[in-house]
């Protein structure tokens, strides 16, 4: 498993020398996750809101979390000490979802891959971690004037990765996969031909990435498919699924980044 794409909270506390970002964010309360990181976060830590730095504003097609404008997602970067080359360690508390959606922004754009805190922020207090609290300021550096992003499609780029054979793979909760319930959507089920991997699976309940066996126990026959296109409810928690296959050494995954609430805006 590629280690190098972790970091444990012991580590962390004795490095000085990495840019930290906070990524904590609560889907049922757009403001949490701000205020968790005004009541306490790790030293030095920038924060950066799902909402606000790590997506655009939702229009009628491409999903509750549409991506950014990438020179201007380059330009949050950048405010928070982040270029090109910058080590960076990024966490969060919910099993490395939003964690994980930073990192494949990071790495769509061609940036130095961000190592994630395994088992979050409590992994890190539970370690002996002394929380901060107040504004980070972090130095500016320049970003880039051009930067575009990679590895994802649209809903014409999956009809047109199905139409070859691509597999599928939904990375929601089996009952919202099977279209038992959807607290979100307005519609629920999964795109036809899609296999059910749900993104938890990647992590212990405490948020700890299980082992390289367990993962590919995870992945299955599917770890063998020439192309995968990786999807959730918005393209957040399906970033999950594709860290996991990048531990696996599989770094070729597509993102549908629209997912199924783009999907099903069509219907």
């Amino acid at each position: 498993m590629e280690h190098q794409l972790l970091m444990d909270a012991q580590e962390l506390l004795n490095r000085q020398d990495v840019v930290i970002v906070d990524c904590r964010f609560s889907l049922t309360g757009a403001d949490e996750g701000r205020r968790l990181y005004d009541q306490g976060h790790i030293p030095g830590a920038c924060y950066l809101d799902l909402n606000r730095d790590m997506s655009t504003t939702p229009q009628e097609h491409g999903g509750r979390h549409p991506l950014p404008d990438p020179v201007v997602f380059a330009a949050t970067l950048a405010r928070c000490g982040i270029d090109k080359t910058t080590e960076v360690v990024a966490y969060d508390d919910s099993r490395l979802a939003m964690a994980s959606r930073l990192w494949w922004m990071m790495k769509s754009l061609g940036y130095r891959l961000p190592r994630l805190l395994n088992g979050g922020y409590t992994a890190w207090l539970a370690a002996g971690g002394v929380p901060a609290t107040g504004q980070t300021d972090p130095a500016v550096v320049t970003a880039p004037a051009e930067v575009a992003f990679n590895g994802y499609c649209n809903i014409d780029g999956l009809r047109l990765y199905q139409e070859e054979g691509a597999v599928l793979v939904d990375s929601r909760e089996e009952r919202r996969y099977q279209g038992l319930e959807e607290p979100i959507d307005p519609v629920a089920g999964h795109i036809p031909g899609a296999v059910n991997k749900p993104w938890q699976g990647v992590t212990d309940a405490g948020g700890t990435v299980v082992s390289g066996e367990q993962l590919r126990q995870h992945w299955g026959q599917e770890l063998e498919a020439q192309r995968l296109v990786i999807y959730c409810g918005s393209g957040v928690s399906a970033c999950v699924n594709l860290f996991s296959l990048a531990l696996l050494g599989r770094e070729d995954a597509t993102l549908y980044v629209g997912s199924w609430s783009d999907w099903c805006s069509y219907l």
